[in-house]
């Protein structure tokens, strides 16, 4: 778990102040963050920025990935519990349904950007290019309904080096994770018509044919620590990683895109949704909380200032939204509307 808490060791750490300040945030309390490994170091940036603007404010982020970060913010309303909430994934509805359970009944959902879903490789190796369906063969515990037997990448396809497969990726508390079985794997097994039908015959041997990844050893659980990740991979040559594109672009020196069905994950490529393994950023709040604590509304408000093309937020490697949502997000921040729970899955 990393937080943000100023002098703390090791991965915490809280942003410091400075000058300025909003009337909303001289009003409010703490705010407390938990949430998604990837959208952890754009909430980080904010937060940074809004408290040297805002002498005595206090905001405290931490990375506990999205699944579980949801479930801690949905645990109920008041002091002891989280303002917000980072998802690498929009909210589920059973999740949704927790919140409305336990007292949170006005959650609000804001989209702040646009990340990539990465497969990465450490620098220097040949380029790998890779499709869906070689990616689902490969880490799925039962591809398309049999026996996983693969033990290296020739297995899945003869045009594929003969290196053992070692994917180090998310736990399945990730939002990453989440996205992974979403985007990739589930893609890549309803490239067979069988797969397809049973999508509508049975969802739940589908998901479970489609999603479940193996448990041998050839995919690592390498935590919330996304940096940790990258140094793993970078210091073994035949591992992949999967990670978000921010974290890509910050290691450059270090690791290498695998590109996916031809596609490199780049910022053009992120921001047109041309690369597969691309999705929208969130941060949900409570509707609750902000009614009680001004700050929350303020940090939202400078929030929306940084995602935006030539904010500060695409300067950490955050692709921005287009037009159309861009301005529909930056709405929603001022607006506050609580979620539809009707367009949650």
């Amino acid at each position: 778990m990393k937080k943000i808490l100023g002098v703390l060791p090791l991965v915490a750490l809280v942003a410091a102040c400075g000058s300025g300040g909003s009337e909303g945030a001289k009003a409010g309390g703490q705010i407390k963050i938990v949430g998604s490994s990837t959208v952890y170091p754009f909430t980080t940036a904010v937060a940074e920025e809004f408290q040297r603007a805002n002498p005595g404010s206090s905001v405290i982020v931490e990375s506990t990935g999205t699944g579980a970060g949801i479930k801690l913010f949905c645990a109920g309303v008041g002091e002891q519990f989280p303002d917000g909430v980072n998802a690498s994934r929009p909210m589920k509805a059973s999740e949704y349904a927790d919140c409305e359970k336990n007292g949170a009944k006005n959650v609000i959902e804001i989209p702040v950007g646009i990340d990539g879903l990465t497969l990465i490789q450490a620098k220097g190796q040949p380029a790998l290019n890779l499709t869906v369906a070689q990616i689902y063969k490969a880490l799925a515990a039962k591809p398309f309904g049999k026996e996983q037997t693969a033990q290296t990448w020739a297995d899945i396809d003869p045009s594929l080096p003969a290196i053992k497969i070692r994917v180090l990726g998310p736990p399945p508390t990730s939002g990453t994770r989440d996205s992974l079985a979403e985007l990739i794997l589930e893609k890549g097994c309803d490239s067979d018509p069988a797969m397809k039908a049973l999508k509508e015959s049975d969802k739940d041997a589908h998901k479970e044919t489609c999603t479940k990844i193996r448990e041998d050893g050839a995919y690592v659980e390498a935590g919330e620590n996304d940096n940790l990740l990258v140094q793993k991979v970078s210091a073994d040559p035949g591992a992949l990683g999967v990670l978000g594109y921010s974290f890509l672009e910050e290691n450059v020196d270090k690791v290498a895109p695998v590109s996916i069905a031809g596609v490199a994950p780049t910022e053009e490529t992120i921001s047109n949704l041309s690369y597969p393994g691309a999705r929208k950023l969130y941060v949900y709040f409570k509707g609750e909380h902000i009614a009680v604590k001004p700050a929350i509304k303020a940090f939202i408000e400078a929030y929306s200032k940084a995602w935006g093309p030539g904010g500060l937020l695409v300067s950490r490697g955050l692709v921005p939204l287009g037009a159309a949502d861009l301005t529909a997000a930056t709405a929603q921040a001022g607006a506050l509307k609580p979620l539809d729970k009707a367009t949650l899955k």
